[in-house]
């Protein structure tokens, strides 16, 4: 006879969670939308209705004395834009200006992020100083560098002649005016870029300067081997923003003469200053507007062209 244990109670089953009201799933579904509201609201209230307004008044015929008197004029605007001379001569002013200043802009900061990303004394204080120039207002930086630039009185002027170089007229020279003008970008902006260099150095790992080591890489072969293709990503970033800084540079040009038409014969007039020149020194609102329409194609030609160029690099590398 064998006795056998009576088998215990199974436990009762856990009722399940309540559903959720739908008054409960509809707010879970839509509080992710109604957090994004306000950017959505703000972006079509500041960016997109200003965008489309603007090619609106693009079509028309509209003066600053009067802007509620509009005369349709189609694409009159951009025609009579394409046939002005100056048009062109802003549009490779912008060219130039953007060139001087962006490729050795990038490169300084390039360099200089190289340098504060070694550990050395003092790393944390050079690290915020290089961000001084990109607090400077951009008055207070062109006034003084328009005093450096002085054709009579300015200290570059003086260290030209002690190694025996003619003073340089640099508000009045077309080569001469852009450059002064582009050093006052580069002196902002190097610092600013050096820092976004900085954070992307800092994310590559140390492992891959540790096998390069090993393999006998000089600092240098590491530098173009392991730091250059870890940066690509950021250095298409700030290409971009360059690119976008460069067509949209106003302050800088304005500030050097006090001139909106970009010196005596327009020779540093980018197409910043002749928007304003059109719409406020001549009244030409319609003009202006058009203006601001071709620079903001420029800009998104422009930066498809740098993202294309660095997705075909980007497959041929990864192709080999």
């Amino acid at each position: 006879m064998t006795l056998t244990a009576p088998r215990a109670p199974a436990p009762p089953r856990a009722a399940p969670p309540p559903r959720p009201g739908a008054a409960r799933r509809a707010w879970r579904t839509a509080s992710p939308y109604a957090c994004l509201a306000p950017f959505f609201t703000l972006f079509a209230a500041f960016g997109l209705f200003p965008l489309l307004y603007t090619a609106f008044v693009s079509l028309y015929r509209v003066e600053l004395q009067d802007p509620g008197a509009m005369e349709w004029r189609g694409l009159g605007n951009y025609t009579a834009l394409f046939g002005d001379a100056y048009f062109w001569t802003a549009l490779r002013n912008t060219f130039t200006i953007g060139v001087l200043s962006t490729v050795p802009q990038l490169v300084m900061a390039l360099g200089l992020a190289h340098l504060l990303n070694y550990r050395m004394r003092g790393r944390t204080f050079l690290r915020t100083a290089v961000l001084l120039p990109y607090a400077t207002s951009v008055a207070a930086a062109t006034l003084v560098f328009a005093q450096l630039f002085g054709r009579d009185f300015g200290l570059i002027n003086y260290a030209l002649g002690l190694v025996g170089v003619d003073p340089v007229d640099w508000q009045n020279g077309t080569v001469a005016s852009q450059i002064a003008v582009s050093s006052v970008v580069v002196w902002r902006w190097t610092g600013y870029n050096a820092l976004i260099y900085l954070a992307g150095m800092q994310s590559i790992p140390d492992e891959l300067y540790e096998a390069a080591a090993m393999d006998g890489a000089s600092r240098w072969r590491q530098f173009f081997h392991v730091t250059l293709p870890g940066l690509r990503p950021t250095i298409l970033f700030t290409v971009i923003v360059s690119t976008i800084g460069a067509t949209q540079l106003f302050g800088e040009p304005l500030l050097l003469e006090g001139s909106i038409s970009g010196g005596i014969s327009h020779q540093y007039q980018t197409l910043g200053l002749y928007m304003y020149e059109q719409g406020w020194g001549f009244f030409h609102l319609g003009r202006a507007a058009a203006i601001a329409w071709v620079m903001f194609l420029l800009i998104v030609v422009l930066v498809g062209l740098n993202a294309l160029i660095a997705r075909r690099r980007s497959r041929k590398e990864a192709g080999r």
